[in-house]
């Protein structure tokens, strides 16, 4: 029987989706999770949570599903060690990283892909369950006869989601509320780019919309089919959503899953129902129907995206008209009922008065508030309505929102119920907490002699057309990186053009989304290349890695800038998979860059210096009437947008470039640099602007250094900050010295113990 897993974003959640049949829960702590912003568990919170699972014979999943710097890493050890203690039933991962320290230190500890890994094929989970990896949560862009597919090759446990929100961007792949400021999706930090409001400039004028935000997933009526393929576990996304809202989901769910097989169409009508309470936005099945791949990639935008649809989920009920103090009684009510490790913010109180919905709001109903700058939004419940003899209706907020706020119902009181607890009332016994365990140190591979002589210092250039080829030339690189999109391997397959480089001089990048139904293809096309004498391909997936397995010793891989390596142990772990070069990440900060490889390896990292990245990837063509190049935030950001047969891409018309610190680069042992114009057109006056900053180190202007100097957004480093100031200024004294570097210890990656 397939299991039903739900989200638990608070307690009250994880009463009501235990209480309407869950099989599993998922939910995240203090760190390492992709959903900062809601609630999470304290530790007492969480262990209490195990055990009492276990005794209902039900299993709880932990998120740690963020990619870590390199400055976080002993942390990350020290938080592994305290699951192994506690044992969960699973942790859902995304970096490269955990899965190297789990093997290394808690064999025990069962270990999930997140979707943010993003596995949309057999290659790619043969190669993860052979590393461990015990179950694999695929990417949300497949349908029925892909996930098929890769349950018939691998036989692996898969996880499906199936109910929630969606992303636009491939799973894992998304950079948008990176560059507009540090707070990373793969940190857990998502402002949400994609349900913010854009103006367009379209033929004739402009035209506003919510473009990229995508309609909820709805698959209640693909259960008996993909639970007929196989399919172990089903995923219901929503743990910053409300418990009412988790536990009429869950109810659907569990319903069609138990009677489908007497009655699949009583079923699912009856599970529709149960969710016709659910106010969150339009549905899609997204993937589901389409004859062919092409079809789904002419269709699927048009079936998820709606410029009309406001990015806000459920039932419009206003914008806030008025504020004021709530009375004492109210904010006592509040603060007797709130857990323990509830924002500060949430516990300010005060009135306010909604204009411009259409229905009215009751004690107990659910609602969700969201900033007018689009910078936050937050679930509360509604606790009291007063009503003045004018008849004006006021309600309780949470602070941090105010006049101009808009306010949408989620869940209504009626849907309500009350469900027993799953934590006991006292909890005061479970005192596990993280320790101060040291992580031993880890040396990357030294670099062997004649080692890298396929990838010689210098200026590398990626393009993604045959004419672009031409192009670059006038940067004179030293490896030409070349994008394998459908127009480039029609040219090269045919043998059309005959290229200014050599086939030694290539490498050849392959795309970061592979699923199921084009990997056999893919390998195919790899080893015609191969055959041809192209010896160094790109890597931007984990298929990647599984297929050039078979060539291990006639080619090079490059870890491409999509296999995260924020940190030493994801980059031995990639070491590990045959990788002997990586391309940083866009959104790597030099201060981390610089603590992930130390002097003695940063001979094989190639930098992107100048980029247009691509901050949202997605897996469809742009719906027909998307008649549209470039776009536009409140902030007046211009974007723009490159619709394909491979896909849609949005990219910023604002460049990433730190041109001018390749000097710098050199001086710090970085010897190779990438100037990237991947989606791009290559013009002549780039190129000239190009070697003249690079020749003078003079920044280009009109350009974005991304995260490269400030990092990502940490409310965690912030914190650490604060403290660190108010301790020297109570205790002013010498500051410690570094930690004293290591020696290299073997031929691959290898650690040892602090004394």
């Amino acid at each position: 029987m397939a299991e039903l897993l739900a989200p638990a974003g608070n307690i009250e959640s994880l009463d009501a989706a235990f209480g309407e049949g869950a099989d599993a829960v998922y939910m995240g702590l203090k760190s390492f999770n992709a959903r900062l912003r809601t609630t999470n568990f304290a530790w007492n919170q969480f262990e209490a949570a195990v055990e009492a699972a276990h005794r209902r014979g039900k299993k709880i999943y932990v998120t740690v599903n963020t990619v870590c710097e390199e400055w976080e890493t002993e942390r990350l050890y020290r938080f592994l060690a305290y699951l192994d203690k506690v044992h969960p039933d699973g942790l859902i991962v995304q970096d490269f990283g955990i899965i190297r320290m789990c093997q290394e230190f808690f064999p025990n500890l069962e270990l999930h892909a997140s979707t943010q890994m993003n596995v949309e094929s057999a290659a790619a989970t043969k190669l993860l369950i052979k590393e461990g990896v015990k179950r694999v949560v695929l990417a949300r862009e497949l349908n029925l006869e892909e996930i098929k597919a890769i349950k018939e090759e691998t036989g692996a446990d898969l996880e499906v989601f199936v109910h929630g929100a969606l992303c636009v961007s491939e799973s894992g792949l998304c950079l948008f509320s990176s560059f507009l400021g540090g707070k990373s999706a793969n940190r857990g930090m998502c402002t949400q780019a994609c349900r913010r409001f854009y103006t367009a400039e379209v033929p004739g004028g402009e035209r506003q919309g919510y473009y990229f935000s995508p309609c909820d997933l709805q698959l209640i009526e693909q259960i008996p089919d993909l639970m007929k393929v196989g399919v172990d576990s089903f995923k219901i996304e929503g743990r910053m959503k409300s418990a009412e809202y988790v536990g009429s989901v869950v109810a659907a769910y569990r319903y069609v899953m138990d009677h489908w097989e007497e009655d699949r169409k009583g079923a699912i009508a009856t599970g529709k129902r149960i969710l016709s309470s659910d106010f969150a936005r339009s549905k899609t099945n997204y993937w589901y129907g389409f004859k062919s791949l092409d079809e789904g990639v002419d269709n699927a935008g048009a079936k998820i995206l709606n410029p009309d649809q406001a990015g806000g989920t459920g039932i419009y009920l206003g914008k806030i008209q008025k504020t004021r103090k709530a009375d004492d009684s109210v904010i006592e009510q509040v603060l007797e009922n709130a857990s323990p490790d509830t924002p500060p913010e949430q516990l300010r109180i005060k009135m306010a008065l909604l204009s411009g919905g259409s229905y009215d709001p009751d004690p107990g109903d659910s609602i969700r508030l969201h900033r007018k700058d689009d910078t936050g939004r937050e679930s509360h419940k509604v606790r009291t309505v007063e009503i003045e003899n004018n008849g004006e209706r006021w309600i309780d907020i949470p602070g941090g929102f105010s006049i101009g706020d808009s306010v949408y119902l989620l869940q209504t009181k009626t849907a309500g119920k009350r469900y027993n607890h799953v934590l006991p009332h006292d909890i005061g016994k479970y005192r596990k907490q993280p320790g101060d365990e040291r992580l031993p140190i880890l040396d990357l591979t030294p670099v062997a002699n004649k080692e890298l002589a396929y990838a010689p210092d210098g200026l590398y250039a990626q393009v993604s057309s045959i004419p672009d080829v031409f192009a670059v030339q006038g940067l004179h690189p030293v490896r030409l990186i070349l994008e394998l999109n459908s127009e480039v391997l029609a040219d090269l397959l045919e043998h059309k053009t005959v290229l200014p480089f050599s086939k030694k001089q290539i490498f050849l990048s392959l795309d970061p989304f592979i699923s199921s139904s084009q990997e056999k293809s893919i390998a195919e096309i790899i080893d015609g290349f191969i055959k041809e004498g192209y010896t160094a391909f790109v890597a931007n997936n984990v298929a990647h890695l599984q297929i050039f397995k078979t060539y291990k010793d006639k080619i090079n891989v490059i870890a491409g800038p999509y296999l995260y390596s924020f940190n030493r142990w994801s980059a031995s772990w990639l070491e590990n998979q045959n990788a002997t070069s990586f391309i940083m990440p866009y959104e790597n900060s030099r201060r981390n860059l610089e603590a992930t490889f130390e002097t003695s390896v940063r001979s094989r990292v190639i930098i992107p210096v100048f980029a247009y990245p691509s901050l949202f990837r997605m897996r469809f063509k742009l719906p027909s009437d998307y008649d549209f190049t470039y776009f536009e935030d409140k902030e007046g950001s211009l974007f723009k947008v490159n619709s394909t047969t491979d896909g849609s891409f949005v990219m910023p018309e604002q460049p990433f470039s730190i041109l001018d610190k390749v000097q710098f680069l050199q001086q710090s042992g970085f010897k190779k640099y990438l100037v990237d114009f991947s989606k791009t057109k290559v013009s002549k006056s780039q190129i000239k602007a190009i070697m003249t900053s690079l020749q003078k180190g003079q920044p280009l202007p009109d350009t974005s250094r991304f995260n490269w100097k400030d990092g990502f957004y940490s409310p965690q480093k912030m914190e650490e900050y604060k403290a660190a100031a108010q301790r020297a200024a109570e205790n002013p004294g010498p500051r410690p010295s570094p930690r004293g570097k290591s020696q290299n210890k073997g031929k691959r990656s290898s650690y040892t113990k602090r004394k």
